[in-house]
């Protein structure tokens, strides 16, 4: 699996130039590997990409209990049969894997949101059936909160009283004054 794993995140890193130029690069991440490996493992433990088994192997879950990360998260996951007891191959495996993402819109917008700066791919086989997960994170610049520090909020009125006029980077899907609405 290690292999399929190294393999999908190099062709998602050419795809993603490829989509994106000005995309940040990704570097893969032993954190977002594991925790992607862990998701990989409850999907083919169940034979779904629900999380019928524990619910705390949710990747978001598990990033979000690391008091550290501050950042964006995106998943893509997907399964692909096999032939038990035939080796795999993986150049061809990570190649329909990543095929299936960009052709799917929304794995696609993962893939090539250009502030992604780090990723995992984790993989598990169950029976017939391979899962992959594959993370992708950025803190936009926000750096690190250490877990003991007080958080300071600032209570708005609505979001867009608390706007402000720094140059910071709009999130996917946030409503930019002046722009058509979504």
């Amino acid at each position: 699996m290690p292999a399929l794993e190294s393999r999908i995140a190099t062709l998602v890193a050419v795809e993603r130039t490829r989509i994106t130029p000005k995309a940040r690069t990704l570097t893969v991440d032993a954190e977002l590997t594991d925790i992607a490996r862990k998701r990989s493992a409850e999907m083919a433990k169940n034979g779904s990409f629900s999380g019928n088994g524990d619910p705390h192997v949710a990747a978001t879950m598990l990033m979000q209990q690391d008091a550290e990360f501050q950042g964006l998260v995106g998943e893509n996951v997907a399964a692909q049969h096999f032939v038990p007891n035939q080796e795999i191959d993986v150049e061809a495996f990570a190649k329909r894997f990543v095929d299936g993402w960009i052709a799917s819109a929304p794995h696609k917008e993962n893939l090539s949101f250009a502030d992604y700066d780090r990723t995992g791919v984790g993989a598990a086989a169950n029976g017939d059936t391979i899962y992959v997960t594959q993370l992708f994170t950025t803190n936009l610049g926000l750096g690190l909160k250490p877990a003991d520090q007080d958080q300071d909020a600032k209570a708005v009125e609505t979001p867009q009283k608390g706007e402000d006029e720094s140059d910071t980077v709009p999130l996917r899907g946030a409503i930019v004054p002046g722009s058509p609405a979504n």
